[in-house]
């Protein structure tokens, strides 16, 4: 299986050049695009692109590498995926649930929302806008979410999303695709603090390179997004350089 590579380098309306540093040359690139909000037309613009090229790569029969400043931005490649033919269990690498809807959300954040579009649950346009129908929650795992606000942790507990840490992924087996996204913020902040929302108490970076290696080498995975890290914040390089080793981990296999 070939990797077919995208960045689409940033995080909703905001460019984030640093992040075409993790991508080969050739890569297709997918913007920056010039919009000004997080409206549903601005962000059609935005993951339209990403689903045409993941639906092209998946009936190819490549794998999909999409790379990314957001979570929001696994939704077209799900959609992709999906529209390709293939049904994939989504195993999402988070140090937040992304379960929020608007009825749980302190904050509102749309970036702590697409887990829960997927599944269904609260405002369903980003999902539309690429064609997506909800996945089954028991089709989906989370891994490492300990980042949650009180309603959203009732939510998760409630429903049929799977949940382990970081210590129970190399042992995940699955006979179907699998569409793994991993947002870079569920490392320790402690060893890579360049993301706009850092969480203490997660894995190291070798310690989730080891996970994703074994994950990666027992089972078939269709789709690998990422969303990366805060370019300005990075002044030592350390979140780069993490990047570049977890997609190591994930493709050399």
């Amino acid at each position: 299986m070939n990797d077919r590579w995208l960045i689409t380098p940033q995080y909703f309306e905001r460019p984030e050049p640093a992040l075409r540093g993790v991508v080969p040359k050739g890569a297709m690139v997918n913007g920056p695009h010039g919009i000004a909000d997080r409206s549903a037309e601005s962000m059609a613009r935005l993951h339209r692109p990403i689903e045409a090229f993941a639906r092209d790569t998946c009936q190819a029969g490549d794998r999909v590498m999409s790379i990314a400043g957001d979570c929001c931005a696994a939704i077209p490649v799900l959609a992709g995926s999906r529209a390709a033919g293939l049904d994939p269990v989504l195993v999402w690498i988070d140090a937040h649930g992304d379960f929020n809807t608007p009825r749980t959300s302190l904050s509102q954040f749309l970036g702590g929302m697409p887990l829960a579009m997927i599944v269904g649950r609260g405002e369903q346009w980003m999902c539309q806008s690429v064609g997506l129908q909800p996945l089954p929650e028991e089709r989906v795992w989370l891994i490492d979410g300990r980042d949650l606000d009180p309603l959203e942790r009732v939510a998760l507990d409630a429903s049929a999303v799977r949940r382990t840490g970081m210590a129970g992924l190399a042992s995940l087996r699955f006979d179907a695709p699998v569409h793994l996204h991993i947002d870079l913020d569920v490392l320790d902040a402690d060893e890579v603090a360049a993301h706009n929302y850092p969480v203490k108490g997660g894995p190291s970076i070798a310690e989730t390179s080891q996970a994703c290696r074994g994950f990666a080498a027992a089972n078939e995975l269709c789709a690998i997004s990422i969303s990366g890290w805060t370019g300005s914040l990075d002044t030592d390089g350390c979140a780069q350089a993490a990047c570049l080793e977890i997609i190591e981990a994930l493709t050399l296999t």
